[in-house]
């Protein structure tokens, strides 16, 4: 391997501020921030909008549309728009 081309790889607290859940993780992300983590110990840190904490996939928030409830929607926007 060649010397000093890897990223440095260490423990850094990612945030989700949607959740308002942080994980720690062994990351090579680069950032300028630090935050004091519960165990007291300053980590850098990354703030995420979107996590498996928050994402609606995984918390099962996700809404389901039905085929007929799309086509109805779509029929009801340009009911109108042939009529000319």
């Amino acid at each position: 391997m060649k010397p000093d081309i890897h990223p440095a790889y260490r423990q850094v607290l990612f945030h989700d501020t949607a959740a308002d859940v942080c994980f720690l993780i062994g990351s090579t992300v680069d950032t300028d921030r630090t935050h004091k983590h519960s165990d007291g110990n300053t980590y850098p840190h990354v703030a995420l909008d979107v996590c498996s904490a928050s994402h609606p996939r995984y918390t099962g928030q996700q809404r389901k549309t039905t085929t007929e409830g799309r086509i109805a929607g779509f029929n009801k926007r340009f009911a109108g728009f042939g009529s000319r």
